[in-house]
């Protein structure tokens, strides 16, 4: 993958997505301080609760922790814990993962039933085992040694939509286009100070067969974070991006000399290069370095990525660039 040099690259871009584009290269001027980038509508909730603990005098894993919590909690995000819609035999799994740039640890849990707020989960797998990653029962039983409580995780709502799936002669099934359900929430921050988090959690692809794990629980995958360097997140096409190990990509681009936009961009241009078919492929990176600079981008139109940032005080709600 070759380097590409910013300023041609934001040249090219129209409309939209220049504007975008110059939103995000103009941010990354900022003065240095806390910064958090997540994605989707989401993220501008969780940004905001990351930033409060953070300047609570929590930790920047804290932040991140909690941040994500509240599209966990959220009954009406459908993505993401409380609410998030189930596999095909009705049961939601949960997948998240948390990774300490500063001591290169991570902690995730995959197929997680009953237990709302997984990124909770992965945090105490994190600091308070050997592993890395726990999953399906094993990963329930170690929530309720940590003191979570199982729940019914399907919402009314969230459950008439799986009784509708099921009735349908016609339904799709695991392939089921996921345009309308991989708002998974992908968070990376930076405490101003050179100390990278990042976290990522997900209820997966609707209806999806029983035990099937994306890329947002995989370390290196859905999230990566190392404070030589700075931090990723995906979302989108989980199966696709965890075969491109795209979070750790992006940050070895960074560790090149790459700005994170430029890594951002050059991964998804490898995506498309080794297979053309993925030209239209659901797939969305975000990243920020050590210096707080970010980096946002798609592949397709019919996958624009919407993004949150929190810089300053300040949030706002940006669309990333589009390649195709």
């Amino acid at each position: 993958m070759q380097p590409i040099d910013r300023r041609t690259f934001v040249k090219a871009v129209a409309g939209t997505a220049a504007l975008a584009a110059r939103e995000a290269v103009t941010a990354t001027t900022a003065s240095p301080g806390a910064v958090f980038l997540s994605t989707w509508i989401q993220g501008k909730a969780a940004n905001a609760r990351a930033a409060e603990t953070l300047k609570s005098g929590g930790s920047l894993l804290d932040a991140v922790e909690k941040g994500i919590n509240t599209a966990e909690d959220d009954p009406n995000i459908t993505t993401v814990g409380y609410g998030g819609l189930p596999n095909a035999e009705g049961e939601v799994e949960l997948d998240a993962a948390i990774m300490d740039g500063a001591r290169h640890r991570a902690g995730a849990v995959a197929s997680l039933r009953q237990i709302k707020n997984p990124i909770s989960v992965a945090r105490l797998v994190l600091e308070k085992t050997r592993h890395t990653t726990l999953a399906g029962e094993g990963a329930f039983r170690f929530a309720l040694q940590m003191g979570f409580r199982p729940q019914q995780l399907l919402t009314p709502e969230s459950l008439k939509k799986w009784l509708d799936w099921k009735a349908d002669p016609k339904r799709q099934t695991f392939w089921l286009n996921p345009a309308d359900n991989h708002d998974t929430i992908g968070m990376v921050g930076t405490d101003g100070q050179g100390h990278v988090v990042a976290g990522c959690s997900t209820s997966g692809l609707a209806w999806k067969i029983p035990g099937r794990v994306g890329d947002s629980p995989l370390v290196g995958c859905g999230v990566y974070a190392d404070d030589n360097v700075g931090a990723a997140s995906a979302t989108g096409d989980g199966d696709l991006m965890t075969n491109y190990c795209t979070s750790i990509s992006i940050v070895h681009a960074m560790a090149r000399g790459a700005s994170p936009q430029e890594a951002c961009v050059e991964l998804l241009r490898h995506i498309v290069k080794t297979d053309p078919a993925n030209r239209t492929a659901q797939v969305g990176v975000i990243a920020l370095n050590t210096r707080g600079e970010i980096g946002a981008a798609c592949i397709a139109k019919n996958f624009q990525l919407k993004y949150a940032l929190w810089r300053e005080g300040e949030g706002r709600f940006l669309e990333s660039i589009t390649l195709f």
